[in-house]
């Protein structure tokens, strides 16, 4: 059975709040695994998953029962859970409904039978579910309801917190930026003061100046321990910069956290899927600045418009010429191609929803996130496309780097 999928009326809305929060979804499997663990142990169940759902993909940043990071959006169960309000979702025989009859979870070893999810709820908005799980079919009593509603709360409160701490270390950052300005600024006078009272110096020992000598030695003393005083201040600088760069990263490690979170969604569909960096780039850091979301997304739209057996590839590049850093994304596919009318949509931010090359559902707002990201970072994004053999995406952002 052919089941439309449940779009949130909020859906972009939705989807742009959740990229506020700048999420690597793998980096959180440890920070909410007591409460996913609570949730199983309230609802009597076996298995309990905290899952983020963004335009293409559902993320599982922590799981407790079973070893799941990922899965297609038009998969997953949550889905419904978003789409009703601030409601929980129950089901309690997946086998018997025909929208999961026939998903992977439930024909499958995993042979799941109930399921119940309750929204995460941020600024009104369910940016996704947590969800327990049992092979058994149950139902759960009110109050069991009501607790896992606030385990819910809980994990968007910590979610927030986490966004608050990243957002105060980049105003740290900031005024650091400042400190350091300032000590770079001083150096200068200084060091020009430091040269010129040793040129007198030197003309006051031929001239036999003994009380020109004594004064100049004391300016000069003066100014040298103020400029190793400013080298120590720059030096603590960068020693405590170094201790909150995690909002930063290297393409060394950009890459890494590509293909750790793209690599399974193209092997579902035999796809080769590589991404390069331009050796002038490497070792460069630079901001996260929702590059992730920005590039997952492209990744994931290339994947599901791309036939099986075909590729997908990165490309990361980063020119520092002319005292300035551009960092350039490129996303190419081997899938259908794009009309020129489409690419005028998209970059018009008028794209609509369309069906991937395996009957993927479409949710209509991935691109026109992608659009709005790039436009807030004040980025390009270009496209080129010939159908029939596949399209380019090239996003191209000046970044602060280090």
């Amino acid at each position: 059975m052919n089941v439309n999928p449940p779009i949130p009326e909020n859906e972009y809305e939705r989807v742009l709040n959740l990229s506020d929060f700048n999420l690597d979804y793998s980096n959180f499997q440890d920070s909410f695994k007591d409460l996913a663990k609570l949730a199983a142990s309230v609802a009597g169940t076996p298995i309990s998953l905290v899952n983020l759902i963004d335009s293409y993909t559902q993320w599982t940043i922590s799981n407790y029962g079973l070893d799941l990071e990922q899965m297609p959006r038009e998969d997953s169960a949550c889905q419904y859970t978003i789409k009703y309000d601030e409601k929980p979702f129950e089901v309690e025989d997946l086998s018997k409904d025909d929208r999961f009859k026939d998903k992977f979870y439930v024909k499958g070893d995993l042979s799941l039978r109930y399921y119940f999810g309750v929204p995460l709820v941020s600024d009104g908005l369910n940016i996704g579910a947590l969800c327990v799980l049992d092979r058994e079919v149950k139902t759960l009593s009110p109050e069991k309801e009501e607790l896992l509603r606030i385990i819910a709360d809980e994990i968007v409160n910590r979610l927030k917190a986490y966004k608050a701490i990243e957002s105060l270390r980049n105003r740290v950052k900031e005024v650091q930026a400042i400190q350091n300005k300032v000590v770079h600024d001083i150096r200068g006078p200084l060091g020009g003061i430091i040269g010129l009272t040793e040129i007198i110096s030197e003309q006051g020992k031929e001239n036999k100046i003994d009380e020109v000598l004594e004064f100049i030695n004391l300016i000069h003393k003066s100014g040298k321990s103020i400029l190793e005083l400013a080298d120590e201040i720059l030096s603590a600088e960068k020693n405590k910069s170094i201790a909150i760069k995690s909002n930063e990263m290297d393409m060394q490690s950009f890459k890494e956290k590509l293909e750790k979170l793209y690599i399974p969604q193209a092997k579902s569909k035999n796809i080769q899927f590589e991404v390069d960096i331009i050796p002038r780039a490497m070792g460069i850091p630079f901001p996260k600045n929702k590059l992730l979301q920005i590039t997952g997304n492209l990744i994931s739209n290339a994947i599901k418009f791309t036939p099986n057996g075909g590729k997908v590839s990165v490309g990361l590049d980063m020119d520092s010429s002319n005292s300035k850093h551009n960092l350039s994304i490129k996303v190419q596919d081997s899938g259908e191609g794009i009309s020129p009318e489409k690419i005028d949509a998209i970059l018009n931010g008028s794209a609509s929803s369309e069906k991937g090359t395996e009957g993927e559902k479409g949710y209509g707002f991935g691109l026109q996130l992608i659009k709005h990201l790039i436009s807030g970072l004040n980025g390009k994004l270009n496209i080129s496309s010939v159908p029939g053999e596949g399209s380019v995406f090239e996003v191209m952002i000046s970044v602060n780097a280090s």
